[in-house]
């Protein structure tokens, strides 16, 4: 499978394991049942799915919860998978049912978050990344690089 298309079952997987314990769900659901259902197997798909969701949901706060979840998100890019592998153009309804519940995802976490890494180099001052910064104050060392001759 090709990088891309990897990329878009792990998210989409991911999303889809997150979603299975908020409010979201149903909403979520309706949308995997139609693009794995094609045709009649909804029924049969979307009990597969609520049983899924009922093992995550009865796990919640067990040492077990992240292992399942894990195991579920695998199952979940294993159909993925098998999707696109039987049918290309399913591809492009993936993508936009990740694209329609991702948001859902990141609100009910609370707002939106952001992961920032830096790599590579040395750094002598605050790096500071944010969606909004105003008017910073640092105090201490001005930033120099320390003298590598002493």
């Amino acid at each position: 499978m090709e990088a891309e298309l990897a990329t878009l079952v792990a998210s989409g997987a991911t999303t889809v394991v997150g979603l299975m314990v908020t409010d979201a769900w149903q909403q979520a659901r309706q949308g995997l049942v139609r693009l794995f259902s094609r045709g009649d197997r909804a029924s049969a798909v979307g009990g597969e799915l609520d049983e899924l969701r009922g093992e995550l949901v009865a796990a919640a706060g067990s040492p077990d919860e992240e292992t399942l979840a894990d195991d579920i998100a695998a199952t979940v890019r294993l159909r993925l998978r098998g999707l696109l592998r039987q049918d290309a153009a399913a591809a492009g309804e993936l993508r936009l049912l990740v694209e329609e519940l991702a948001p859902l995802l990141h609100n009910e976490a609370g707002g939106n978050t952001v992961h920032n890494t830096i790599n590579g180099g040395t750094m002598y001052a605050p790096v500071i990344m944010g969606y909004s910064v105003s008017k910073p104050m640092f105090h201490g060392s001005d930033g120099a690089a320390p003298d590598r001759d002493g």
